[in-house]
């Protein structure tokens, strides 16, 4: 995946595209509109990632060209205004999301997924597997050894983002964010409930877990095949 990043912020467009580069991202930096215009009609990307304040291109001036130019690219405005006519104005202008600064990394991370998960077509038929648990996003079922699992939509949301991330650390605030929208506080135990539903029934007579929480980092769904 390949994303645009405009940010006239040095700093922020720095740490962004550190960490989206850590997550196996490749991210092209503009930090003024005009480059970022240019990037953007050159390049082919999979995702904009855009600030409002721009030298010397309005942001919001810029995701509207972006969006004349493609329909399909998912578009974040990541933005310090953060009052209700600005959000407004730039889901208007043709902005998928809209992210107010600061914010978590994680969060970040979350967002880009789920607009990007809007975008692609689901991998292998929508079908997933880990151990002997599968997962048929289309179908909305999940058998362990055979036998099919009853979720409900909110557990079976969860289950489909562990392993779609499987052998990967998921934390709190990129579970919370994918599934419910927000960035729960820290002292919710929101997420821990809905993981020990998943447990008693993805777990449950079954060896070896796959549903794992990993101290301090967050919680992950183990292929026991992954070396």
């Amino acid at each position: 995946m390949i994303i645009l990043l405009v940010d006239g912020n040095s700093l922020t467009a720095d740490f962004v595209k550190d960490g989206l580069s850590d997550n196996g991202y490749q991210v092209d930096v503009a930090n003024d509109g005009l480059v970022g215009k240019r990037l953007f009609e050159t390049g082919n990307y999979d995702m904009v990632i855009l600030d409002v304040v721009l030298p010397p291109i309005d942001g919001l001036e810029l995701c509207r060209h972006f969006r004349q130019q493609r329909t399909d690219v998912p578009i974040l405005i990541l933005s310090s205004r953060g009052e209700t006519p600005d959000k407004v104005a730039g889901l208007e202008s043709g902005a998928d999301d809209y992210l107010l600064k600061p914010f978590h990394f994680d969060e970040l991370l979350a967002r880009i997924h789920a607009l990007l998960r809007r975008k692609a077509p689901l991998i292998s038929n929508g079908s997933y597997s880990a151990g002997d648990l599968q997962v048929d996003v289309y179908r909305r079922t999940a058998t362990r050894g055979g036998k099919p699992i009853q979720l409900t939509s909110t557990e079976f949301a969860l289950l489909t983002l562990l392993i779609e991330h499987k052998d990967m650390v998921l934390s709190r605030t990129f579970i919370s964010a994918s599934i419910w929208g927000i960035d729960f506080e820290r002292r919710t135990n929101l997420i821990s409930v809905y993981i020990n539903y998943l447990r008693s029934k993805i777990d449950k007579d079954h060896q070896p877990p796959l549903i794992l929480t990993v101290v301090h980092e967050g919680y992950m769904l183990k292929d026991p095949y992954t070396p």
